[in-house]
């Protein structure tokens, strides 16, 4: 299948999902494959293959009788462009049994030294027609687009395509966003995982899918009766023009794109004057808190209370407060080294805490009732004085006015999957745009603090906090290794590398699928088991029990259980590392029935243990026993901050992908006021080792 200087083609079994936002909310996934070849050496089948992966021009634009390149050569010149000198590739569905449904096939077009120069997207809809956007992407693959072609009968000719398709290479994550005056009413992705197309991967790949393009296009056709049938308004399709073909290129000058890239502006690092745009509509469906200030009668006569409470506080802080008439106030306000606050509806603000105190503060930032240029440094201010912000006779009361933990926030075995899907099944995409390569998302462990680590350094801090625990918990060749929480599979990779057998469990769908993927394409799917499965449900023997901050999502109620479990699971001799957030023992007492802003918008669910509860709970209920225990806060801290000068440089990202101003706000404040609880030392995130008494 390959020539000379050409690439091996590769399958890429493919997911894609459809997320429309308006004017009716609906999500749509199919499971797919598509080849990714160099067009100038198409893969060539044995006989009674070949029906099944037909692949030439005659299926995409231009002259049905010349070659792919030739097409695009013409294409390039008619655009003003220099046909490139380099290598072609394509990812693009094949015909299958006289039948093809190529929704969207990407060229690559390299220069001699291999650098992809343009980008090329070509869209097909039903009714046989072709059109190619050129695109010049910036280094992630992504540009933008006006929109000139018609695709669904849902979607007319307006607005414009922001698409990120960068080459693949074993991993495939393609995404095409249409944006309409700033929201995104539509956004599809794909992904998957490549492998060489040998024979036998082909015949393995028909065997699960024989007749994938006339299932894909029934099932799509079904899916836009279902939208019809809810009231979803079609848009008739524009006519054709007669001189043009319906398999032309019908392209115009505005088919050129625009980096996407230059539309987001890099952050200079360590710089905090991060302020993200209110959004001018809220949706209320989505945001009922945020989208109009509380009104209710707790709410009025509350809201008098919670602003002189917040006076009163502020008076106490080093920190500035600035007020709509130009009045400051705070211990702060004759230091201008003092973090800003800057209130923008004091009544808004006042109503939203007096109706639900901390949950009400974060809310009002979500609603942009207030801003600060530095958040975690103003609220840094606040955590550094958490305990005593409140006096303690009101603190006494608060059982009174703070909401409670819907009972379906408990984490039960029956609401625990829906819990962790809130939070960790929001979208691979959207977790991809702020996390390292090494997709974890836990505290990294670094050489030094100082000077400040930064972004090149972060990808081997994760991996230097994985190898730790997997040292301290003794993980070597021949190993059994139960992992509680997958995450996107870092951990169990290198524990395979070690050459240890992984079975690792989650409750995320979106977890699994990629921490499977990227298993399967780091060679060590025959090493680790991926199941989706409360870790009460697991069974076996394992030599060594990992699980990294996963025990903030079981529960005060539960935290017995989970270390009864461990305990009955591990094989003697065996050993356990955790790695743990933890709060004061004292705070942690009285907050563990207050319902949060973290668990409304966060983590619903989570609470955080101290290490007293963690030592009581194994010495009273388990043969465990705490042997080592290393405090990594202020890497925390660190580790915060990159996620958030990341998650800022790629929001225009995250908008494309269908996170609104209101999610980024609210994300920001979380990364935030997590980075100032750690860099306060209000909360500290530790590694600790236990092993069985009997061990010693």
């Amino acid at each position: 299948m390959t020539a000379a200087g050409t690439l091996t083609a590769m399958i890429y079994e493919t997911t894609i999902r459809h997320v429309r936002r308006e004017p009716i909310e609906n999500e749509f996934t199919y499971r797919s494959y598509s080849w990714f070849v160099d067009i100038d050496a198409l893969p060539s089948l044995p006989g009674p293959l070949a029906p099944f992966a037909r692949i030439d021009a005659a299926d995409h634009v231009g002259d049905p009788s010349a070659t792919l390149r030739v097409n695009l050569d013409d294409f390039l010149r008619a655009h003003g462009r220099v046909p490139v000198a380099g290598r072609i590739t394509m990812l693009t569905n094949a015909r299958v049994l006289g039948y093809v449904f190529n929704p969207l096939t990407v060229y690559w077009l390299h220069d001699v030294a291999g650098r992809v120069e343009h980008v090329v997207a070509e869209v097909h809809n039903t009714y046989g027609e072709r059109h190619r956007y050129l695109l010049d992407t910036d280094a992630r693959g992504a540009a933008r687009t006006p929109k000139q072609f018609y695709v669904s009968p849902f979607n007319d000719v307006s607005g414009e395509y922001a698409m990120r398709l960068p080459e693949p290479d074993g991993a495939l994550a393609l995404s095409i966003t249409l944006l309409r005056d700033g929201h995104p009413p539509f956004v599809a992705v794909m992904s998957g995982t490549g492998r060489p197309a040998t024979t036998g991967r082909v015949l393995g790949v028909l065997a699960r899918a024989p007749l994938a393009p006339h299932v894909v296009t029934a099932r799509i056709r079904r899916q836009g009766i279902a939208l019809w049938a809810r009231g979803l308004r079609t848009v008739p399709r524009p006519p054709v023009r007669g001189d043009v073909p319906a398999a032309v290129d019908r392209h115009s000058p505005r088919s050129l794109s625009t980096p996407l890239g230059s539309a987001v502006p890099p952050r200079s690092e360590g710089t905090r004057m991060t302020q993200y745009a209110v959004a001018s509509t809220v949706d209320a469906e989505r945001w009922p808190s945020i989208a109009t200030a509380p009104a209710t009668v707790k709410a009025r006569l509350a809201a008098p209370v919670a602003d002189a409470l917040f006076r009163r506080a502020a008076e106490h802080l080093a920190i500035r407060v600035e007020m709509p008439n130009g009045v400051v106030i705070g211990g702060g306000a004759n230091d201008p080294a003092a973090p800003v606050m800057t209130i923008h509806r004091p009544r808004d603000f006042a109503a939203r805490v007096g109706e639900s105190g901390l949950i009400g503060f974060g809310e009002a930032y979500m609603a942009g009732d207030w801003d600060a240029p530095d958040l975690t440094a103003a609220l840094g201010v606040f955590a550094e004085r958490m305990a005593t912000l409140i006096p303690k006779w009101l603190q006494r009361l608060r059982g009174l006015y703070i909401p409670k933990q819907p009972d379906s926030e408990t984490n039960t075995t029956s609401n625990t999957r829906s819990n962790i899907s809130r939070h960790y099944d929001l979208s691979n995409e959207m977790f991809e745009l702020f996390l390292d390569e090494t997709m974890t998302y836990s505290s990294a462990l670094f050489p030094s603090l100082n000077p400040a680590p930064g972004w090149d350094d972060f990808a081997d801090a994760q991996r230097s906090k994985i190898d730790r625990l997997l040292d301290r918990a003794g993980v070597t060749a021949g190993t059994r290794v139960l992992e509680i929480g997958t995450g996107w599979g870092e951990l169990a990779i290198r524990a395979a590398e070690r050459g240890a057998t992984v079975r690792s469990v989650t409750l995320s769908t979106e977890q699994l699928e990629l921490a499977c993927k990227r298993i399967d394409a780091a060679g060590h799917a025959d090493r680790v088991q991926v199941d989706l499965l409360d870790y009460r449900l697991v069974d076996g023997e394992y030599d060594a029990i990992v699980s990294v901050e996963m025990i903030e999502a079981v529960g005060h109620q539960y935290w017995g259980e989970y270390f009864r479990t461990i305990d009955s699971l591990l094989a003697p001799g065996g050993k356990v590392a955790i790695q743990a957030i933890t709060m004061p023992h004292e705070r942690m007492l009285a907050t563990r029935n207050t319902y949060t802003w973290v668990h409304k918008y966060i983590f619903p669910g989570g609470f955080l243990p101290s290490i007293r509860a963690i030592e009581s709970i194994t010495e009273k209920e388990t043969t465990l026993r705490v042997r080592e225990r290393l405090s990594i806060g202020d890497h925390y801290a660190r580790t915060l901050r990159l996620w958030d000068e990341r998650f800022h440089a790629h929001a225009e990202e995250a908008r494309m992908l269908g996170f609104d101003d209101v999610f980024a706000r609210m994300w920001h404040f979380y990364l935030c006021y997590s980075e100032a609880g750690f860099g306060s030392g209000y909360i500290d995130v530790q590694q600790i080792l236990l092993e069985r008494r009997s061990d010693r």
